[in-house]
């Protein structure tokens, strides 16, 4: 007899091509202003750290990083709706943290909405530290959004 096992843990990989249908839905789910599927492809083809956090054969996250000069900036990061609140989404980040430290990234840079309380909630607890706003950063219903800029020392670079 041969089991099958349901929910094994997710596995993080290079993004594809082929992914980006899976990501740009998770995409168009998540954000009322959503990155569009060429931007994706962009990403890829401007050779940025893109990764799909995928379980049982499913694209279930994402993550995009640019790393160059010693500075790495997360540019995307999102988890499907309904898995999100279950370490998912730390874990993607923990890894990508890694990935810009190999790289030789002193720092790495995010902005976010002051809106997004749950991803602030997690930056924080990462050792993420605001370093300011860039007011009218991300589009909103109501004109636009500021964003807050966060930033993250890799060793003692305080």
């Amino acid at each position: 007899m041969i089991a099958i096992v349901k929910d094994l843990p997710p596995i993080i990989r290079d993004m594809r091509q082929v992914d980006l249908p899976a990501v740009t839905a998770i995409e168009l789910a998540t954000y009322e202003y959503p990155w569009s599927i060429g931007i994706f492809r962009d990403c890829l083809l401007a050779g940025y750290t893109s990764v799909v956090l995928e379980r049982d054969g499913e694209v279930i996250g994402y993550g995009i990083m640019s790393v160059a000069a010693g500075e790495a900036h997360l540019l995307n990061i999102c988890i499907a709706k309904e898995l999100r609140r279950q370490g998912i989404g730390r874990g993607l980040l923990e890894y990508l943290l890694e990935r810009a430290q190999g790289f030789a990234a002193d720092r790495i840079f995010l902005e976010v909405r002051p809106s997004n309380k749950a991803a602030l909630g997690l930056y924080g607890k990462l050792g993420f530290q605001i370093l300011g706003v860039r007011e009218g950063y991300y589009k909103a219903r109501r004109g636009n959004e500021d964003a807050v800029v966060l930033v993250y020392h890799f060793g003692d670079g305080h």
